[in-house]
């Protein structure tokens, strides 16, 4: 029939996923994940800011991106879509490399930074997943499928994940998330 319309209902969440993504009580499950994954980006993002190559010059940056480009003569190119390749491609050429470069060092370093101290983590984890997928389309697998999977359970978990960090304080002074909800034991039946 046209023009009748479906009533929209909410769709809850099965229980075990709401009490594993919004309960308090597994927020120190989350702050080892957070800390864990803070902890590979700052280390990452140290290990750059710290090598003129990465930030001065942007050599290495220009260097990864020219693997990535390639095309070998057998076998296949470390990225895969054509789009992608085309994208890193018109970055070398227009010389991004020298600011990208420390875009990605600093960019890792902050995100390092704010997973470990639990600071807008949600946030945080989205530009780590973002950075793992670019890296993963570059043709790069390394630790970055793990890292992502970890930083999209973060994003999920946003509202207790930096509940064991600054979020605590933050979140609350800008808005969100927590409000005190008593939670009431189901009675028993006789």
């Amino acid at each position: 029939m046209a023009g009748t319309r479906v009533p929209r209902r909410a769709v809850s969440d099965p229980p075990w996923v709401a009490s594993l993504l919004g309960d308090t009580r597994w927020a120190w499950l989350w702050a080892i994940v957070r800390v864990y994954v803070g902890y590979q980006w700052f280390e990452a993002g140290l290990h750059k800011v710290t090598d003129p190559a990465w930030v001065r010059t942007g050599a290495a940056l220009q260097a990864y991106w020219q693997r990535a480009v390639q095309i070998p003569a057998q076998g296949r190119p470390p990225v895969t879509y054509d789009w992608y390749r085309e994208f890193l491609t018109f970055l070398l050429n227009s010389g991004s490399h020298t600011w990208f470069a420390k875009l990605v060092a600093y960019g890792e370093l902050v995100m390092g930074i704010f997973l470990i101290v639990g600071l807008f983590t949600g946030f945080a984890a989205f530009f780590g997943a973002f950075a793992n997928f670019n890296f993963m389309l570059a043709g790069s697998a390394s630790t970055n499928p793990v890292l992502f999977l970890l930083a999209v359970l973060l994003m999920l978990a946003w509202k207790i994940a930096g509940y064991w960090g600054l979020d605590y304080w933050v979140l609350p002074a800008v808005g969100t998330p927590w409000k005190s909800v008593p939670t009431t034991a189901p009675e028993r039946g006789g």
